[in-house]
């Protein structure tokens, strides 16, 4: 009788532990690298973006396949992949850190808050601290987690050559948003 009792409070734990966790593998996240000027738009989408929030944590994870980006003209895309972040030897951009402010979020509360998000961003082999505000936004049990930061591309050892510095931005602007539901 004491085993099937702790058998049943550990997968009730275990139900809660799952509950609490937010979930997609179908986010967004695009950046504009378009230099100031420039006739030509460097954007790109990525829609297969993996993301978790741990509602217990506040913890944050989120990783893209760096060739799920898709650009305007294929040989953007080509070049992006091969010449600048060189997708085959570092396929993902991975971000894992926390929401700070976790206690001002209530996520099983229809609204609209305001989320201090601060972490690691690893691209292109290197690992550099990164904070910046976004906005949690829950309706019908449904989270959505957007954000905005820019990126300076040589902190990520990302060159642009001088044949097209008049087109690339030495920064990108890089706009997350990811639709979750709960873990189950």
């Amino acid at each position: 009788m004491k085993k099937c009792f702790s058998l049943l409070l550990l997968l009730v734990l275990v139900g809660t532990v799952s509950a609490q966790r937010y979930f997609t593998k179908n986010g967004t996240i695009s950046f504009d690298a378009t230099a100031s000027g420039s006739p030509e738009n460097i954007t790109a989408d990525n829609r297969t973006v993996t993301c978790v929030i741990d509602a217990a944590t506040g913890g944050i994870q989120f990783k893209a396949a760096m060739k799920a980006f898709t650009f305007e003209r294929a040989l953007m895309q080509e070049h992006f992949n091969e010449n600048y972040v060189e997708s085959d030897k570092y396929p993902d951009a991975l971000f894992k850190g926390t929401i700070s402010n976790l206690s001002s979020i209530n996520l099983s509360q229809d609204g609209s808050y305001p989320a201090n998000v601060k972490g690691k961003l690893t691209m292109h082999g290197v690992e550099k601290e990164v904070e910046t505000t976004g906005k949690i936004t829950v309706a019908k049990g449904k989270v959505t987690a957007t954000a905005s930061f820019a990126a300076l591309l040589s902190d990520y050892k990302i060159d642009v050559p001088k044949l097209v510095s008049d087109k690339v931005s030495k920064t990108a602007k890089i706009t997350v948003n990811c639709g979750l539901e709960p873990l189950k």
